[in-house]
């Protein structure tokens, strides 16, 4: 069962990403024609779009993909449940969605800083995937740009974003494990 545990586990993760990265690529207002960003569209488009035209949006948020991704969550919980054969309890499963949903947040928050700190090492600029991974962080690392000395040609914001990321997931744990 740990196998079947391990990929279901996994396979969620992955999609929850995606649907977080719809939602990041649209509030980042990214490239739609650019070929990653089509394909993040391509495979959440299937389920968004027709929720798309049941529910509508809020003030520029997508809420039908929000909704998505919180029931992606939640399908999560359910399908590890039954695979482990524990009961399930409704309040639960919408409590745990709600905290994989944030940590899911955290967690593609930090792999697209880091690939696109990794990007920047090895890429020559021309790189689609780099162009996207640059319209989705600059709006957390130009702040800190600001406020920032430079440190001899080294652009340390990305590491103060990190550290801050870091402790704010941490912070949010505490809360969490606090009120649950």
């Amino acid at each position: 069962m740990n196998a079947v545990n391990f990929l279901a586990e996994t396979l969620f993760d992955l999609y929850i990403m995606i649907v977080l990265l719809r939602i990041w690529l649209q509030v980042a207002r990214a490239d739609f024609y650019n070929p990653f960003s089509q394909f993040v569209i391509k495979a959440t488009q299937p389920v968004v779009g027709p929720l798309r035209k049941i529910i509508p949006g809020l003030g520029g948020w997508d809420l039908a993909t929000i909704l998505f991704a919180f029931a992606v969550a939640c399908l999560k919980i359910t399908t590890l449940s039954l695979i482990s054969g524990t009961a399930i309890n409704p309040v639960v499963i919408l409590i745990v969605g709600l905290s994989i949903l944030i940590a899911a947040i955290f967690k593609i928050l930090f792999w697209v800083l880091i690939l696109r700190a990794i990007l920047s090492w090895v890429s020559r600029g021309n790189n689609p995937i780099e162009a996207v991974m640059i319209q989705l962080t600059e709006p957390l690392l130009a702040p800190i740009r600001r406020f920032m000395p430079q440190m001899g040609g080294l652009d340390l914001s990305m590491l103060v974003v990190l550290i801050g990321l870091q402790f704010l997931e941490m912070l949010v744990s505490d809360v969490l494990a606090k009120l649950f």
